[in-house]
């Protein structure tokens, strides 16, 4: 089991072995009301209430422990712990218990369309005091929300719900719906940050599918966490998945489905799931529900690991990308007729991180945008950083130093904090 444990960490962090080109913003001002950050982890991530993470920190990785870093600079900041397999949906929910101190409700209509169960675990504490409350001065309390990869995605979609909610989970369950649901809440986040986040989707999918070994690949992962949900591991790593009854609540015992029972429950619901969502055509199902927030400042970070190659129309790996994400690589940068479904792909989609395509991961296609001016950073638009030399694991410190990773957030930190307050 260690031996396990060990090679999915390896292939989870992604090693590389390179110091990238990281494009840091600029800081005009200085601060005027400030809000704490909340890190949201991608695929196959986790949290700082993990045992793992105080062994490798997701964020910081191989450089260092970011969190503890930036608190010590003088921030407040979370790194938050959601399903690393789950879909979408179920990870923004377990995101607004987490940051509420209450009870993860998945809704009763998702709960009973997906075949799992309602509730999940209860957070007694909230990550965000008052969040949402008003201050002495009568200024929201607001949060900052930063998501690497699929984190970015889970981060919208929890803004989408607070603002818009959801008219099939108010149906369902008119008596006891959750707040998350209830929509009306334009005013809870102050900055929004993806890094490396596929916010029109990966095209890895598509390429999974055409190869037949999606399906392969989707029952290797959930068997692998059905059986260290159920082993003294629990906890080490949390998958998030007692909903299915495929995972422990780490710390307690319960009388979960047979993990073949719970197995074959997830493999019929499909579509909640990670894998689906991140999709091109299950994120454009986000991007059609999600409207900007004119409260919320918005900012995307985009990293790039491959190059053109001077024969054919092909995008190859630098020198420098670590071994693992070198054949990712190739297939994103060769990928640009889809087999698959009507969602269009060309050529443009084939700069890449590794995991993500630089086009993917600048802004979502049908959201305002701009490119980022330090003198010019409104609110209700996408602020489109400068793509930055590096792939999909040095954004959060893989195989980088520490001083360029700490900074590099610092900086980010910094801006942000010296934005105008917004409400």
């Amino acid at each position: 089991m260690q031996a396990l444990l060990s090679v999915w960490v390896s292939f989870v962090m992604l090693f590389v072995n390179f110091v990238p080109g990281f494009v840091a913003p600029t800081v005009t001002e200085e601060p005027v009301k400030t809000y704490p950050y909340v890190f949201v982890h991608g695929f196959l991530g986790w949290g700082e209430d993990e045992g793992i993470d105080d062994d490798i920190a997701y964020w910081g990785a191989t450089a260092c422990d970011l969190i503890k870093n930036i608190n010590e600079a003088g921030y407040e900041c979370y790194s938050a712990s959601v399903g690393p397999l789950s879909s979408n949906w179920d990870r923004a929910c377990e995101l607004y218990a987490q940051l509420m101190g209450t009870t993860v409700d998945y809704g009763e209509a998702h709960a009973k369309a997906h075949n799992h169960s309602r509730y999940g675990r209860t957070y007694a504490k909230p990550l965000i005091e008052n969040w949402g409350e008003k201050d002495e001065n009568g200024l929201i309390n607001k949060v900052n929300l930063i998501g690497h990869s699929f984190g970015g995605n889970t981060i919208r979609l929890l803004q989408t719900l607070l603002q818009k909610g959801s008219a099939e989970e108010c149906s369902a369950s008119p008596e006891n719906v959750s707040p998350l649901f209830t929509g009306g809440k334009v005013d809870y986040i102050n900055a929004l940050v993806t890094v490396c986040s596929p916010n029109n989707g990966t095209t890895l999918y598509y390429i999974a599918d055409e190869l037949n070994i999606a399906l392969a690949l989707t029952v290797l992962a959930y068997t692998y966490a059905g059986v260290m949900g159920r082993s003294p591991f629990n906890g080490y790593v949390d998958f998030h998945l007692e909903q299915f009854g495929l995972t422990y609540v780490p710390g307690e015992q319960s009388q979960d489905r047979h993990i073949l029972d719970a197995m074959f429950i997830m493999l019929q619901h499909w579509e909640d799931t990670a894998m689906n969502d991140m999709s091109p055509d299950g994120v454009k199902v986000l991007n059609d529900m999600s409207d900007l927030d004119p409260h919320t400042y918005y900012f995307s970070y985009a990293f790039n690991t491959s190059q053109k190659s001077s024969i054919g129309n092909l995008y190859y790996p630098l020198p420098s990308t670590f071994a693992v994400l070198q054949p990712f690589t190739v297939m994103i940068g060769s990928y640009y007729r889809n087999g698959i479904s009507d969602f269009p792909i060309d050529d443009s989609w084939l700069p890449n991180d590794g995991l993500v395509s630089v086009k993917s991961a600048l802004y979502p296609f049908d959201d305002a945008h701009k490119d980022y001016d330090p003198g010019d950073i409104p609110a209700g638009i996408w602020n489109v950083m400068p793509v930055s030399t590096g792939d999909h694991g040095s954004a959060i410190g893989i195989g980088v130093s520490e001083e360029l990773t700490t900074g590099f957030y610092l900086d980010m930190i910094s801006m942000i904090n010296s934005l105008p307050v917004t409400n």
